[in-house]
């Protein structure tokens, strides 16, 4: 630990000499570093706004990573926290929900076919690891019956393309009537600035 606070105060002590002995470098690395910070912000922003768009022709399209990501966007919009697991090495999540004191682990599968019962056991294994309350499995498809039967034995929620469609019209809803309220409060402005 000393190594790495050693490092550190070096790094530190070196950009400190190169800001004193150029400023003009020193501008040119502050206003590089603000912009490469807001440009990754402003990409993840596009993103994330394109992925709330998305319907299930969509996710039916997308690669499983890209729906790890939707379904991260679709549970912040549910009023979830969401963590994201590492890619490799997730011990059977890909995200990690909390939301009133609860934490949920989720298996993502974005599946042609009916998801079996390997996901289940996978994600029952991690509500065990993460120390989570609840486990679900989402899909964009259905369930075998060994894994619907697997899953009400273990307490696993199973999340098919029924209940995930909900899910995705009730965020297209909110995402439409608070527009309609912006729009409304913008023409609603303007009809008082008309009255004056």
């Amino acid at each position: 630990m000393e190594e790495f606070f050693s490092g550190f105060q070096l790094g530190l002590d070196m950009l400190w000499s190169i800001a004193t002995a150029e400023p003009q470098l020193a501008g040119f690395l502050v206003v590089f570093v603000l912009g490469a910070f807001s440009l990754a912000l402003i990409t993840n922003i596009l993103r994330d706004r394109k992925l709330k768009r998305s319907g299930m022709l969509q996710v039916d399209q997308m690669k499983g990573k890209e729906f790890e990501d939707y379904l991260r966007v679709l549970f912040l919009e549910r009023g979830y926290h969401v963590q994201m697991t590492p890619a490799t090495g997730d011990y059977g999540a890909d995200l990690i929900l909390s939301k009133g004191g609860q934490r949920i682990v989720v298996q993502a599968k974005r599946y042609k076919k009916n998801v079996g019962l390997k996901a289940v056991q996978e994600v029952s294994t991690a509500k065990l690891h993460y120390k989570a309350d609840e486990c679900w499995v989402v899909t964009n498809s259905g369930y075998t019956e060994p894994a619907k039967k697997l899953a009400a034995s273990n307490g696993v929620k199973l999340v098919d393309r029924v209940v995930l469609m909900r899910w995705m019209i009730e965020m297209n809803k909110q995402a439409v009537t608070g527009k309609e309220i912006a729009a409304s409060k913008v023409k609603g402005e303007t009809n008082d600035k008309e009255k004056l």
